[in-house]
């Protein structure tokens, strides 16, 4: 590919789909241009001429002269038949869909193998943050020790202005959509569906591990109140949407997305509004911070522009930690430290947590720190429910609890010794 001129089929003509046509026609240097866009309302009145349009998705995947299909909708079922379609007639393809590509990774990862064609995907995972290819190119072995970062921008535009402006979640959450940051349904950021889908991403490409997010502890945003804010800036915290990956002494994986309190020595506590960082730590290059814009057309738009860029260099994933994997696998097994808010107490049970480090009750709004086992949270509702705010604390994985020191430490906070 990298000899011949880049002629590109276009799916989606929304935000970032407009944003690469006018880059694409304003750089001829980039050797690529757009022959065809299918869309799915012919009647909506767009900028350019209707004859760069159809309806018809067998126009672009059948037209031999088109070698790169672009895949930029919404709709994650139509979007996997039609990058299926485009790899099985050996046409290289760029996608920004990331729930599509985490329902569907397995099948899309064997579809590349047998038809031998590249699929890129930097824009489904941080918008412009090139994380995806430094994970496959500069972690390319089995270094890492942990990813964790704040890997959606919407969410952390509105816990920043809920924390700086004393807004409620509501008033935040309408000034993203003022700003489009978010959606008019904003229900797959808010919550946390976006980013557990991007962070099954990431596994694979970090650790080699394929998975889904019903594997994974999750959650959003959408029961932090200005309490929990008033709560994390007491104990001079931040509270932040992360995404975490960590590697036990056991060789297996504890994985979430969940809000976290996070401390002013963290570098993820300065990474404010539609802004995403990730930092990665591994057992020789110690820790790397990445950071970038997460949201807005030009920023995601920056990225297929890249993928693009490279498929005329024939660059494609190797996914070698996937294809030299070990044993590496998710688990439950393991404890986290967590601050719970509930509006009535009869919304927790304190018996499933080891142990409570700190209690208030106040009326209509009561907050525990504590102890619990993992296991006690995945499959389980009762700390998703509204009124109910479940938020990480700094460094919240313990692989295993000293019985007797915490027979101690429950003592000294009842105040007996």
């Amino acid at each position: 590919m990298s000899s011949s001129k880049l002629t590109i089929g276009l799916f989606g003509f929304g935000v970032v789909g407009k944003g690469l046509y006018q880059v694409l026609h304003s750089t001829p240097t980039l050797q690529s241009s757009i022959k065809k866009i299918c869309i799915k309302n012919a009647d909506k009145t767009r900028d350019i001429p209707a004859a760069h349009f159809t309806t018809d998705a067998s126009v672009l995947l059948n037209d031999d002269s088109i070698n790169v299909i672009v895949e930029l909708i919404d709709d994650a079922d139509a979007a996997f038949e039609i990058v299926k379609t485009a790899l099985q007639n050996r046409k290289a393809v760029v996608s920004a869909n990331k729930k599509m590509i985490a329902e569907h990774f397995r099948e899309l990862l064997q579809l590349q193998q047998e038809y031998q064609t590249p699929f890129l995907y930097e824009a489904a995972c941080c918008a412009s943050m090139p994380i995806v290819r430094n994970l496959e190119e500069y972690y390319d072995n089995d270094l890492l020790q942990s990813i964790r970062g704040i890997i959606n921008g919407s969410t952390n535009f509105i816990l920043t202005r809920i924390a700086e402006d004393g807004l409620e979640f509501n008033e935040a959450l309408r000034l993203a959509q003022q700003a489009g940051f978010a959606e008019s349904d904003p229900k797959l950021d808010i919550g946390g569906f976006d980013a557990a889908n991007k962070l099954s991403i990431l596994l694979a490409h970090s650790f080699g591990v394929i998975t889904r997010p019903d594997t994974f502890l999750f959650n959003g945003i959408e029961n932090i109140c200005q309490a929990d804010a008033l709560v994390a800036k007491e104990k001079k915290y931040s509270i932040k949407l992360v995404a975490g990956a960590q590697k036990l002494s056991t060789g297996k994986l504890a994985a979430f997305v969940l809000p976290q309190f996070v401390t002013a020595k963290d570098d993820l506590y300065h990474v404010q509004n539609e802004f995403n960082a990730l930092t990665t730590e591994s057992a020789f290059a110690d820790r790397h911070f990445f950071k970038g814009k997460g949201a807005g057309a030009f920023p995601t738009a920056s990225a297929v522009l890249s993928d693009i860029s490279a498929l005329r260099y024939d660059y494609r994933y190797e996914y070698k930690k996937i294809h030299h994997q070990t044993d590496t696998e998710l688990t439950h097994d393991h404890y986290l430290r967590v601050f719970v808010s509930v509006d009535e107490l009869d919304k927790i049970n304190k018996d499933d947590f080891e142990w409570i480090e700190e209690w208030h009750n106040e009326f209509r709004y009561s907050w525990l720190i504590g102890i619990i086992h993992a296991s006690k949270l995945f499959g389980r509702s009762w700390w998703k429910q509204e009124g109910v705010s479940l938020i990480l604390c700094p460094d919240p994985v313990i692989e295993s609890i000293d019985y007797k020191k915490v027979s101690r430490r429950s003592l000294e906070l009842a105040g007996v010794v």
